[in-house]
């Protein structure tokens, strides 16, 4: 087998690994579990980045604490859960607009750098991520949004198809990954994991023999 990440070609080892699609892992700490009526209170970015070998790695990762839409629900469940304390004086949280602007900025620049058309949202059960980020995307009336609307990667199904776990923690332990509980629930620490244990699963495929190279 050819040990060149990918056929030939003038763009970077990225464009061709996922159809075109750029992962860039995303996690959200929210009021509740309700997309179009919950608070989102923070939201953090991690694009995935390849090098020349075709190894996966993460980059740089954006966060925001966000300030409740106008009329949000936030149940004291969600609170209590997560640790988050909307009124704590160093929260400086930010609207959702500028939250996600800046996000989008940051994505769409890795998305160009790495010769991809999109990107596609990596998430810890993404379905839940995806949905509170569309969900914004829509409040917000935000129209450049690089991510794709419906497809994502989901490292509760690839860690359980790797390592028999669906849960982040141990699925970061079966994987030999560092994670912190008490950390946990922040968006900025999950992302950071997921993003580590996407990249752990994607490197461990291709040393495999996985993703034929021609």
């Amino acid at each position: 087998m050819d040990d060149a990440p990918y056929s030939g070609g003038n763009k970077p080892p990225m464009a061709y690994r996922f159809r075109g699609f750029l992962p860039v892992v995303v996690d959200v700490e929210t009021g509740g579990f309700n997309s179009a009526t919950d608070a989102l209170l923070e939201i953090a970015a991690t694009p995935i980045l390849m090098d020349d070998d075709g190894q996966v790695y993460p980059d740089q990762t954006h966060f925001f604490r966000v300030e409740p839409f106008e009329g949000a629900n936030v149940e004291q469940a969600a609170l209590e859960f997560t640790g988050i304390k909307l009124d704590h004086p160093l929260r400086m949280a930010v609207s959702e607009n500028h939250a996600l602007t800046e996000i989008f900025k940051h994505v769409r620049k890795a998305v160009k750098s790495a010769g991809c058309k999109r990107a596609v949202l990596v998430g810890h059960n993404a379905f839940f991520d995806l949905g509170f980020l569309n969900a914004a995307v829509e409040r917000t009336e935000i129209k450049r949004n690089p991510f794709h609307p419906f497809s994502c990667f989901d490292t509760a199904t690839l860690g359980g198809l790797a390592y028999g776990q669906t849960v982040l923690a141990k699925a970061c332990s079966a994987a030999d990954i560092e994670f912190d509980g008490r950390e946990a629930h922040s968006a900025r620490y999950d992302t950071e994991k997921t993003a580590e244990l996407f990249c752990t699963i994607v490197n461990r495929w291709r040393d495999m023999g996985g993703w034929p190279l021609v």
